[in-house]
């Protein structure tokens, strides 16, 4: 007991950081879409400066995970925080789209290198036995921010201007750097992981047909989010939706899957988690098929908030999942390849569609977002067929 006490503080400023970091990124989410097409971009620009951002994320994220165990978990988390702060400056003093793309970047790399970097803390800081509860607060501060940042975006860029946010984004994630530095906990003595042996485990992990089944309903559920968070603020707004408005219809979505989590939680470990995990993809799948025939207010953020209960009963059960499948020791590699499928299913959506948009329009094109959902659902229900979805997988 008093052992768990000598880390709540500790941990406690993790959670601080972790939420402050994701607040001050999260407030230009709904303001960037609108800051480009006041620069000129049209939807498949817009597109091509979000996945820039996930594209980034993504491919980083894995080798971002091993660097830290190399160097220590410090320098990435700092640098990561750094990069975030100076993608959000530029992006305030860009003049063209492409610029903009250049800027997100950054952004991308430094949320490759903080994210994995703060999940080891956790890990390292807190007893075995509390690393559920540990995950629990945590995932729920960063998503908290989630939900905050946005909403809190829209009304600075009503009342402030779309480039003030950017700026007001940068300097508070000054203040994070600076008490990152000052209260970082040091974290273990670092160690190597060669590479030759992080290939073969990678290769181990890819042959569990379980484990692949995880990671595409990851990635397609993540297709149709990543369409929603880049084409709602152009598509609301062709609707006479202001930034504020659309700060709401996000704040919906994150509130339900911050305030379903924990409950979820309880449920994905009293019944097979695959079919929870189903239930999510279909929850995805029609809220997306919705949105695009609604225009008002009301109806969007219902939308928003079945959007929001697929994505919580997605993700509590594929984290248990992927837990239970992987061996303990590549569980770090395992989890890298999860956020990967995130950032990249979020990156191809806010691409593809970008260049879709043209030719069909915004109904068929939130709909095609859906679809993924749909077929991401077949292939999970075939990979993972047989057992019981709570069942461990042999070492």
């Amino acid at each position: 007991m008093n052992e768990t006490k000598e880390h709540v503080g500790p941990f406690l400023l993790l959670c601080l950081i972790g939420f402050a970091a994701f607040f001050c990124s999260y407030l230009r989410i709904p303001v960037l879409p609108l800051l480009a097409a006041q620069l000129g971009a049209g939807p498949a620009q817009v597109g091509m400066i979000n996945g820039a951002f996930m594209l980034t994320t993504g491919l980083l994220s894995i080798p971002a995970g091993l660097l830290a165990d190399r160097i220590g978990r410090r320098i990435p988390i700092v640098a990561g925080l750094t990069l975030t702060a100076v993608s959000s400056l530029l992006v305030a003093h860009c003049q063209v789209p492409v610029q903009m793309a250049l800027a997100y970047l950054l952004f991308g790399a430094g949320l490759a290198a903080f994210a994995p970097g703060m999940l080891s803390l956790v890990a390292d800081l807190m007893p075995a036995h509390r690393l559920g509860q540990a995950y629990g607060w945590y995932t729920t501060a960063i998503y908290i921010a989630m939900t905050l940042g946005p909403a809190s975006g829209g009304l600075l860029a009503k009342h402030w201007g779309l480039r003030q946010v950017f700026l007001f984004s940068g300097t508070a994630l000054g203040a994070v750097i600076v008490l990152a530095l000052l209260a970082l906990p040091q974290g273990p003595p670092r160690h190597r992981t060669e590479l030759h042996a992080a290939l073969a485990g990678s290769l181990d992990l890819v042959r569990d047909r379980r484990l692949v089944g995880c990671l595409l309903a990851t990635a397609g559920s993540c297709i149709g989010f990543g369409v929603f968070l880049t084409f709602l603020p152009l598509y609301a707004s062709q609707h006479g939706l202001d930034p504020a408005q659309v700060g709401l219809v996000f704040a919906a979505q994150a509130v339900t899957n911050v305030v379903g989590r924990i409950p979820l939680g309880t449920l994905a470990d009293r019944c097979d988690r695959r079919l929870l995990v189903a239930a999510g993809l279909s929850c995805l799948a029609l809220a997306l098929a919705v949105l695009g025939q609604v225009s008002k207010l009301g109806a969007l953020i219902a939308c928003a908030v079945l959007m929001g209960v697929g994505m919580a009963l997605i993700y509590t059960s594929i984290g248990a999942l992927i837990a239970e499948l992987v061996p303990a020791l590549k569980r770090g590699l395992a989890m890298g390849m999860y956020n990967s499928c995130i950032y990249l299913g979020m990156m191809s959506g806010s691409t593809a569609l970008g260049l879709a948009l043209k030719r069909v329009g915004y109904p068929a094109g939130f709909a095609l977002a859906g679809s993924t959902s749909l077929f991401a659902l077949v292939f999970f229900l075939v990979l993972l067929r047989g057992g019981n979805g709570r069942d461990r997988a042999a070492s």
